[in-house]
């Protein structure tokens, strides 16, 4: 749902999505790097920089591996959308 919400380019929508999945499952760490990129594209810089220090914490390979490197079954053009929004949440280059 989130995913979805965010490809929209549904931004608020997809915040709350995320922080409702958080709720119920704070160590899970794939609604934060959505919050993250979501909050960065509304320019919510701080919120954003939290919500990736938390993805990027819980499970660094996992963000590695499904953020540095497109997953098969992103669109390229997600995947770039995706990564525009964590940059600007303040995810480093490498």
């Amino acid at each position: 749902m989130v995913l979805g919400l965010y490809f929209s380019r549904e931004y608020e929508a997809a915040i709350e999505a995320a922080q409702h999945i958080i709720r119920s499952f704070p160590e899970f760490p794939l609604p934060y790097r959505w919050l993250a990129a979501a909050l960065g594209q509304l320019g919510r810089i701080e919120e954003a920089k939290r919500a990736l220090e938390k993805a990027m914490e819980i499970a660094p390979g996992v963000f590695d591996m499904y953020v540095r490197e497109r997953p098969p079954w992103m669109r390229s053009e997600d995947h770039a959308h995706m990564l525009e929004g964590l940059r600007k949440a303040g995810m480093p280059e490498e």
